[in-house]
């Protein structure tokens, strides 16, 4: 242990580093080096209290940024009162979220889930249900290749990269992937026993791919012509990412089931399943359940998150602010950049090099983005400003001219 000048212990990131090789297993390698304990809006601050610009937001998690005022005083007071009771009993702010979800989307019914990956289990099964409820043999299910659901089994089958299905061959049956964007590839795949199309609006793992309006009001066609559940899976475009509440808002389709996660908790764990009166009937008692999901901390924090959204006009920011990013790098640095693909504050810049380098150059300058092949990915906490987007923009063509 070592001591600040305020007297507070705290662990080197050696000593850190050492136990996690030592303890942890070792699924995620060789991380970032550098470990942090608290944040600030936009920043985040080491153990050694070195100050980085947060353009990452823990994976598109923490949209209102660091310590939000009016979030802390919640899950605060929340903490002290009650975390857990369980699903035996009513919760009245599981409840109420769900209420507000039901209020502010296409969805009739709720249910609360610990994840992403657990949500869209849930909106798998469900779909699946629903046809065993009728009578009916349908069970496949049709995602994206290039897709990224979950790392449960099932959401694995749907995941359409082979790096994350491989090791767990043979994988559950009854999954298919075909091109994003490619109607003909998605009419082909389609069978008398294809129950659901599950996709991202906006594909987030592999590099910000967006699926085009008209490929999507296609697909709905489809889905009800064939009588398809078409799931989009909102896990990271949700929440005010896209430039509004929910990323379908903004492409002319409502979905029968969507899920969330994320950013409805800004870092306290919560996935939500959202359905169509039709197809939410088809769970009954029994039929699925948990034991943490939607619990009284959870639940509390998803309806402070959605309430400072609408006060502080959020998703309106993030289309604000993703377009002043996006106008000023092709403006500034534009023979540097190959393409910059965006909804809202998802952002993801196309390089000519591997983005890693980009990325480890960034980090040396305390700034924090994500990376995949030749695309860097930038999802800030929602709340960014003009301050630091320009921060974030000086850096990056600094470096960028440099190469």
């Amino acid at each position: 242990m070592m001591q600040k000048d305020n007297g507070v212990d705290f662990m080197r990131m050696e000593d850190i580093r050492e136990l996690d090789r030592a303890c942890f297993m070792n699924t995620f390698g060789e991380r970032t080096p550098v470990a942090f304990d608290r944040g600030e809006g936009m920043y985040l601050y080491t153990t050694e209290d070195e100050k980085y610009l947060d353009m990452f937001a823990g994976i598109a998690v923490n949209s209102l940024g660091y310590n939000h005022g009016e979030f802390t005083k919640v899950i605060q007071e929340q903490a002290g009162k009650l975390l857990h009771t369980s699903s035996l009993y009513y919760i009245e702010s599981q409840a109420l979220l769900a209420k507000k979800l039901v209020d502010i989307s296409c969805a009739d019914r709720i249910y609360f889930a610990n994840s992403g990956a657990e949500a869209n289990e849930g909106a798998i099964k469900l779909a699946k249900i629903y046809f065993y409820k009728k009578g009916i043999e349908k069970y496949e299910v049709i995602s994206l290749k290039s897709s990224f659901h979950g790392r449960t089994l099932a959401t694995v089958a749907a995941t359409g990269q082979e790096k994350y299905q491989k090791p767990y061959y043979p994988l559950i049956p009854g999954f298919k992937q075909v091109e994003i964007n490619d109607i003909e590839a998605l009419k082909a795949a389609v069978t008398d026993k294809t129950c659901a199309i599950l996709l991202e609006p906006v594909q987030g793992e592999s590099g910000v791919h967006p699926v085009d309006d008209a490929y999507i009001k296609e697909v709905r066609r489809i889905c009800d012509e064939k009588e398809i559940i078409l799931i989009f899976d909102e896990i990271q475009t949700g929440i005010g990412r896209c430039g509004k509440m929910f990323c379908y808002e903004t492409m002319g389709v409502e979905p029968d089931i969507f899920t969330l996660a994320k950013a409805l908790g800004n870092g306290i764990p919560i996935g939500a399943v959202c359905a169509k009166q039709f197809v939410a009937d088809a769970f009954q008692p029994g039929d699925h359940g948990g034991t943490f999901g939607g619990n009284p901390l959870a639940t509390r924090a998803g309806l402070c998150v959605l309430d400072i959204m609408e006060k502080e006009n959020l998703p309106q920011n993030a289309e604000k602010m993703g377009g002043y990013i996006e106008n000023e790098i092709m403006a500034k640095c534009t023979d540097k950049v190959k393409q910059i693909r965006r909804k809202g504050l998802m952002i993801g810049i196309e390089m000519y090099e591997p983005a890693a380098d980009m990325r480890k150059k960034l980090f040396e300058k305390k700034i924090l983005v994500g990376a995949v092949g030749n695309t860097l990915r930038v999802l800030p906490p929602l709340i960014i400003g003009k301050d630091e987007a320009d921060e974030f923009i000086k850096a990056f063509c600094e470096l960028a001219m440099s190469n």
